[in-house]
């Protein structure tokens, strides 16, 4: 899998965890079918809004570009993403980018202007067949200023001749400069995964021109299938427009999980088929950390529940039940990863664990069977942690000290201890069984 990256001039905002975390989904998922998977995202760290901003900051792009990316780490690891197998820069790969427009050039398919090398389009006959895009439509619509030193608006740029005070390679046809954008790609994936790997991702938004450019400049440079899959994740929209930088419309990754637990974030973004659009609202996120409330209540109930049934005789076969819900979970998921099917069969399995466990109808082994492929489906889903696993020590000690302060009615030590745990993130919840725990969303 190929997933194309940030471009690393600002943080990230939510639209490109939309992006991390759905691919990671997928990932996740080939990986519990028992796939090796190995996936690629790229870091644009070259291009002409890094030149801009790092001139802004008065450092170099290399500075911009490195201060830019643990930022991202951070983000996504927040998010639970699984970090890439590789994560080249393009800034890396400017030889093999060169070698892959000389190639070009030799082919004929791509001319030499003063400003640039750029690939004639119309050289392509299936150009857009990605888009389902005529090149004809695309010239009798386009709102493009024609560019005199071009054969064609609809060309794109391969190599950009170098300008005072931009970064500068060696490159082909002895002319200085830089990359253009979608010459990074299809240098990167290619040396990585070959000349033909299996899946393409990223948003949307990517599609056109972006896409139909790998595609173009990789199939006429080796003549065969660049990939053979595409995948695009809808936007993030805010009002029904996209959410960009260039809008101003919005949050960064940070700003959100300031206000909610990246867990929370995580749910709101997969719980949505990778394909649709999201319209992003604070209702929503509440609406996702009520349901991942939901779920995580449950994981915490069913190994509290193991502890008080140990010996309890079974008193149906949960084995059969338990892999009727493996195989549906599986069927959802196998329908071009149908999220809400899977998740709507989840939340139904919760429902029957809870009266499973009201009824005393299920025993320790069997609780530990629940265990197991509620974690088995949360290694694809990835939001709902181990806060159900055995109580820490220092948080178990804290608690006894509680219990003894009120058996001595000792209130106010008592209301001491649980507004520490609070401040700690640790909610307490007391019944005739006893007092539990569990992390706050």
């Amino acid at each position: 899998m190929y997933v194309c990256g940030p471009t690393v001039y600002d943080v990230g905002h939510l639209g490109h965890a939309r992006a991390a975390v759905s691919f990671d989904l997928i990932r996740r998922y080939f990986l519990y079918k028992g796939f090796h998977v190995t996936f690629v995202s790229n870091i644009t760290d070259v291009d002409d809004k890094i030149i801009k901003r790092a001139a802004e900051k008065g450092i170099t792009e290399t500075e911009l570009a490195q201060s830019i990316i643990p930022e991202y780490e951070k983000d996504y690891g927040a998010l639970n993403v699984l970090p890439p197998d590789f994560k080249p820069l393009a800034t890396q790969y400017i030889p093999k980018m060169v070698a892959l427009v000389e190639k070009l050039l030799k082919k004929g398919v791509a001319y030499k202007t003063e400003d640039g090398i750029y690939f004639e389009v119309s050289r392509v006959k299936d150009y857009g067949k990605l888009s389902n895009q005529k090149l004809s439509e695309l010239q009798s619509g386009a709102r493009i200023a024609v560019d005199e030193k071009k054969n064609s608006h609809h060309d794109f740029a391969l190599w950009k001749a170098a300008k005072p005070g931009e970064p500068k390679w060696s490159g082909p046809a002895g002319m200085e400069g830089r990359p253009g954008w979608h010459i990074e790609c299809s240098a990167m994936s290619m040396d990585l995964l070959g000349e033909t790997f299996d899946i393409h991702g990223g948003g949307i938004d990517l599609q056109f021109p972006h896409h139909e450019g790998e595609i173009a400049q990789s199939e006429t440079a080796t003549g065969k299938t660049f990939a053979r899959y595409w995948m695009h994740n809808g936007h993030i929209k805010i009002n029904n427009e996209k959410m960009s930088k260039s809008l101003g419309n919005f949050f960064t990754i940070k700003e959100i999980l300031a206000k909610y637990h990246p867990s929370v974030v995580r749910y709101f973004l997969i719980s949505t088929h990778y394909r649709m659009p999201i319209d992003f609202s604070n209702d929503l996120l509440e609406q996702a950390k009520a349901g991942l409330e939901r779920l995580r209540d449950c994981f915490r109930n069913v190994y509290r529940f193991m502890q008080q049934h140990a010996d309890k005789p079974p008193t149906f076969n949960i084995l059969t039940e338990l892999e009727d819900v493996r195989e549906r979970f599986k069927e959802a998921m196998d329908d071009d990863f149908e999220i809400s099917q899977a998740l709507a069969l989840v939340f139904e399995f919760v429902n029957r664990i809870n009266v499973w466990m009201k009824n005393g109808e299920i025993n320790f082994d069997q609780a530990k069977y629940i265990v197991a492929l509620l974690r088995e489906i949360d290694s694809v889903l990835g939001v709902m942690e181990d806060n159900a696993q055995a109580i820490s020590g220092d948080i178990e000690k804290l608690i006894g000290e509680r219990n003894e302060a009120r058996s001595k009615k000792d209130f106010k030590r008592a209301d001491e201890i649980r507004k520490e745990l609070e401040e700690k993130g640790i909610i307490l919840e007391d019944s005739a069984e006893g007092t539990v725990w569990k992390k706050a969303l």
